[in-house]
């Protein structure tokens, strides 16, 4: 894949690093983006690639301008768009608080159909392109717990297989991975719960971002090719078994 670029939201720690990280490793040239300047620098000097600082929670037009600079980084064309940055706030319903829940509208769902349409025409215009969106396991389980949380990543999930059959016939591929308990620095905290959830899927243990990172790059790849509007699970298991 060399000489082709990607994007990758989110990507300055956690599964958005490290799926930069495994583009970068296959050819891609990479625009890291997110929040923290410093981390994102970091990432975009061990990769080889170029850091687009961006806070998609601000607004659409804000998701728009990372398109432009991110284009403009990467010599004037994106290959490969990953939405990987995400808000996850949890808690009971009534305990939302209304920045929390806005939050989520607009990082999980609105940034991704933001940038989906400012970068998926000109993919289509050249007959050629990849989008991968992150998932979550979490959008086809009932949980007590962070309802509207798992219902945007439905939300992304539905917009996938939209987007496949809108795009498909253009010759843009858009599909998603579908992480399950997985090890990142906003997860650390709950080490002991993730141990315990994990023990009863047939992987045994919990989910590495570079796991979920694997999956991006082969649906990234060539190999993907005749793979449009699927979701991949990349969660040991968790969603299709049941280990007593």
């Amino acid at each position: 894949m060399e000489s082709r670029t990607a994007l990758v939201t989110g990507s300055t720690s956690g599964i958005g690093r490290a799926i930069a990280v495994a583009l970068a490793a296959d050819g891609l040239r990479v625009a890291v983006s997110g929040r923290d300047a410093a981390r994102g620098e970091a990432v975009a000097e061990e990769i080889g690639g170029v850091f687009v600082a961006a806070d998609l929670g601000e607004s659409a037009a804000a998701a728009r301008t990372l398109a432009a600079r991110a284009t403009e980084a990467l010599g004037g064309q994106i290959d490969v768009l990953v939405n990987n940055a995400g808000v996850y706030p949890s808690g009971a319903t009534a305990e939302l608080s209304d920045a929390d829940a806005d939050a989520l509208l607009a990082v999980n769902v609105r940034a991704p159909h933001a940038l989906v349409a400012a970068i998926a025409p000109a993919m289509a215009a050249r007959g050629d392109g990849v989008i991968v969106n992150v998932g979550s396991w979490i959008s086809r389980v009932g949980m007590p717990q962070g309802a509207l949380y798992g219902a945007t990543k439905a939300a992304v999930e539905q917009l996938t297989r939209s987007w496949a059959a809108e795009f498909g016939s253009s010759g843009v591929r858009v599909n998603a991975v579908s992480p399950g308990v997985t090890r990142t620095e906003g997860t650390a905290g709950a080490a002991a719960v993730l141990d315990a959830m994990a023990a009863r899927t047939p992987a045994g243990r919990v989910g590495e971002p570079e796991d979920v990172a694997a999956a991006v790059a082969w649906l990234a790849s060539d190999g993907a090719r005749f793979v449009h509007g699927a979701t991949i699970d990349v969660d040991g298991g968790a969603l299709n078994t049941y280990a007593a």
